[in-house]
């Protein structure tokens, strides 16, 4: 499907032409249409599938169309990482360049005093939509920076990698203020039971969305090698010299 097939305004489909982006990938096909539609959402996609564009795409027509309040918070955008909000607020820029009077603010900690007060303002001015990671937001949330009460839209990506971390009892304390009619929206790599749990909490009658959930990515061979802690380097520098490695990212 084309981008241009769906419901999207003009304003997000001059975006998408000007980034030469003609075709929706599987997950935004399916995704699309259902969140203009008001459904809640549960998608299961792995990373590089598309699905912030996904769920951003529909939520910025929806928002620059109108009917939503002016000088308040209307989307809230969940990510487990400051790397991944930063992505987000990237890609919101890209598909919002041609709306006008649509704002976002990232908030995320690791940083100095200068940037929680310039996320203070502009929570407090209510920009439009907020990304954020759970626990910075709920420190805004307790000094009272944050009226959540006209929330539209809530979104969490990457929802086992936050309860990974640890951040359940945070998204429970943040979905707790939103309005009880708030259209929510889940992504997540994995169906583990503790987010079939959190689904089952958060969201109203999903529509489920699966995009090829065991199928590893592109040009990846997964193996797995039994053996004891004493031997794991031994065994990375076989693999570095047996394949003559050049690029390699190690997660410990």
């Amino acid at each position: 499907m084309r981008f241009e097939e769906t419901y999207l305004n003009d304003n997000i489909l001059d975006a998408l032409y000007d980034m030469h982006f003609d075709e929706c990938t599987p997950i935004q096909e399916k995704c699309i249409p259902k969140i203009l539609a008001k459904h809640d959402i549960l998608g299961v996609a792995q990373t590089g599938t598309g699905k912030t564009a996904a769920y951003l795409l529909p939520i910025l027509s929806m928002l620059d169309d109108g009917n939503y309040p002016k000088s308040a918070i209307n989307c809230v955008i969940m990510s487990p990482t400051r790397e991944l909000v930063q992505q987000i607020d990237q890609a919101f820029q890209g598909f919002g360049y041609y709306l006008e009077g649509t704002s976002s603010v990232a908030v995320y900690g690791g940083n100095d005093g200068n940037r929680y007060d310039q996320e203070m303002k502009s929570l407090k001015l209510g920009a439009d939509v907020i990304i954020a990671t759970p626990g910075r937001l709920l420190s805004h949330m307790r000094m009272g920076n944050v009226d959540l009460s006209k929330v539209s839209f809530f979104v969490l990506d990457e929802a086992d990698r936050m309860l990974d971390m640890g951040f359940f009892d945070d998204i429970m304390q943040i979905a707790s203020k939103l309005p009880s009619k708030v259209q929510t929206i889940m992504f997540s790599a994995t169906m583990p039971e503790r987010i079939q749990k959190l689904a089952h909490t958060l969201l109203k009658n999903p529509d489920e969305v699966k995009i090829a959930v065991n199928k590893p990515a592109d040009k990846i061979v997964q193996s797995a090698y039994v053996c004891y802690d004493s031997q794991k380097k031994y065994i990375i520098k076989y693999l570095f010299h047996t394949n003559q490695l050049k690029r390699v990212i190690i997660f410990s």
